[in-house]
């Protein structure tokens, strides 16, 4: 009975990493990466249109983004939606292709895209702690109502705290990977 509030909570937790891991993408390091322009959308003919969705998109160098938009009269939208954008970046173009060149980072942003990265770590970790509340509350709920014995409970919430452990583990490490990415140069 309590095998689904385990795997309920299982469930709930892998979410958090996917979302720890999309986050993660949005954080500037050093390199060229075009996952930064995830959440840029173009005005295309009065609709607002993720970017990789009207040009391709490639990091052909480790400190440039190129975009080859699929029309040509697009290049002034794509270049206005990339300044909009608190990205930092300045598009140049050839009128025909955009570049993009990512700047070093300074020691100072580095640290600010440190501190980022453990934020959105910690919120992945609350949202972690999250589901094991709501799966012992769960358990709790199924003991009371004599669904589960006391043994079953005591061993549910084991199971649970266990699988938390787990999870908050994995994100310690995303978290480490991504900082030392941040941090070198």
């Amino acid at each position: 009975m309590y095998d689904t509030v385990i795997k309920q909570a299982k469930g709930s937790m892998a979410k958090a990493i996917e979302s720890l891991r999309r986050e993660l993408t949005k954080v500037r390091t050093g390199r060229a990466s075009v996952s930064l322009l995830d959440d840029i959308f173009v005005d295309y003919y009065g609709t607002p249109t993720l970017l990789s969705q009207v040009g391709t998109l490639a990091a052909p160098e480790p400190r440039l983004i190129t975009i080859q938009p699929w029309e040509k009269n697009l290049i002034s939208e794509i270049e206005k939606a990339i300044l909009k954008s608190d990205l930092g970046l300045n598009p140049s173009s050839d009128g025909v292709l955009i570049r993009l060149p990512i700047p070093a980072l300074t020691e100072e942003r580095r640290k600010e895209m440190a501190k980022l990265a453990k934020r959105v770590g910690e919120e992945s970790k609350i949202a972690i702690r999250n589901a094991r509340r709501e799966a012992n509350e769960a358990i709790k709920k199924l003991e009371k109502e004599k669904e589960i014995s006391a043994d079953d409970l005591k061993r549910g919430e084991k199971d649970v705290q266990s699988l938390t452990d787990d999870f908050i583990k994995q994100i310690d490490e995303i978290i480490a990977v991504k900082e030392k990415e941040v941090m070198e140069i």
